[in-house]
């Protein structure tokens, strides 16, 4: 097996404010992993949030020898040799694990959720994200909306009443809440869950910083909207101190590993009866048609992060009016 990287910079349509940062652009690490003639694609996205970086993403795929694994579809041992390797670089771990899955389909001439049994016809419903803005900047992006459903509205801000006034103002569409852990206080995280409801908010993600485990746990004691997990999930090990304080979680290939470990913790909320949903970050096609491979199985899908550049350098699923159609091509669908 050969594995090949390199760096890609990935242009935003608008900038991407969220509670704690604003990008204009992304960098990402794409990895090729070629045997017998078949090449594996696979897709990092590293997040300073989680310490992880595009030269701790490089350092540890160089670190990474796949000279003992006869083939890629030793999956289960490449991938448990690798996530032994170092703690954390999630995201380099995910690349990894997507190249296998790519290169496994194509060799078996066949798209994953094929190969898994899963219905294309099921996808969950995709939302569209709208990221913290001035007025102009809101309005302009729900005309980028235009054709979606469902909307993921960015909180945390001393301007999220009038924020959600301007979205309301122009639309009456389903809306999602993400806060980005931007809301510090029990308090204030109660105050504004609760006038929530009066914008139709299905539920919200993230309220309060991950750290404030007691003060999470509290709100969803209190809280008349679901609760959803995002940065206070990683991955499957902490699941159960997370369901304390959730309703459900959001589910991303770059925090949890890839789709190996999502599918086991797909299962595993399952039985905590928990919803869930498939998130991602900025992520060109390689990623974002990885995770809709999986959309069958879920509640909710956030995977709009290609459709949020201007640049992206594939070919995959295609988001039409937030249906996720997943496509026959083999592995992860892409071209």
């Amino acid at each position: 097996m050969k594995l090949h990287w390199q760096t890609h910079t990935y242009l935003l349509k608008f900038p991407f404010r969220i509670a704690r940062s604003v990008r204009t652009q992304v960098e990402s690490v794409c990895i090729e992993l070629e045997h017998d003639g078949i090449v594996g694609r696979g897709e990092a996205v590293p997040s300073a949030r989680y310490g992880e970086s595009i030269e701790s993403t490089i350092a540890f795929l160089q670190k990474l020898d796949l000279a003992e694994f006869p083939s890629p579809f030793y999956r289960e041992d490449i991938l448990d040799h690798a996530d032994a390797m170092a703690e954390g670089n999630h995201a380099a771990k995910c690349a990894v694990d997507l190249a296998l899955h790519d290169w496994m389909g194509k060799a078996l001439g066949r798209p994953l959720h094929q190969i898994w049994g899963l219905n294309p016809a099921r996808t969950a419903p995709c939302s569209y994200t709208i990221g913290i803005g001035t007025e102009e900047e809101i309005r302009h992006k729900l005309e980028e909306a235009t054709d979606f459903p469902i909307l993921k509205v960015k909180l945390g801000s001393e301007h999220d009443r009038k924020t959600m006034d301007t979205i309301r103002s122009l639309t009456d569409k389903k809306l999602y809440v993400d806060v980005n852990e931007g809301w510090k206080t029990r308090d204030l995280a109660l105050e504004r869950v609760r006038w929530l409801r009066d914008y139709g908010v299905l539920f919200v993600e993230q309220p309060m910083p991950a750290a404030q485990a007691d003060d999470l746990r509290w709100l969803r004691d209190h809280s008349e909207l679901p609760l959803m997990a995002d940065e206070s999930f990683i991955r499957l090990r902490n699941l159960p101190a997370v369901a304390q304080a959730f309703d459900g979680i959001n589910i991303k290939l770059m925090k949890c590993t890839g789709l190996r470990e999502a599918q086991r913790i797909i299962a595993a909320a399952r039985a905590l009866g928990m919803k869930v949903m498939l998130g991602c970050m900025i992520e060109s096609s390689i990623a974002i048609s990885a995770g809709a491979q999986l959309s069958p199985l879920v509640d909710y899908a956030d995977l709009d992060g290609n459709v949020l550049i201007s640049n992206d350098p594939f070919d995959g699923i295609r988001n039409t009016a937030g249906v996720l159609q997943l496509n026959d091509r083999p592995g992860l669908g892409l071209r």
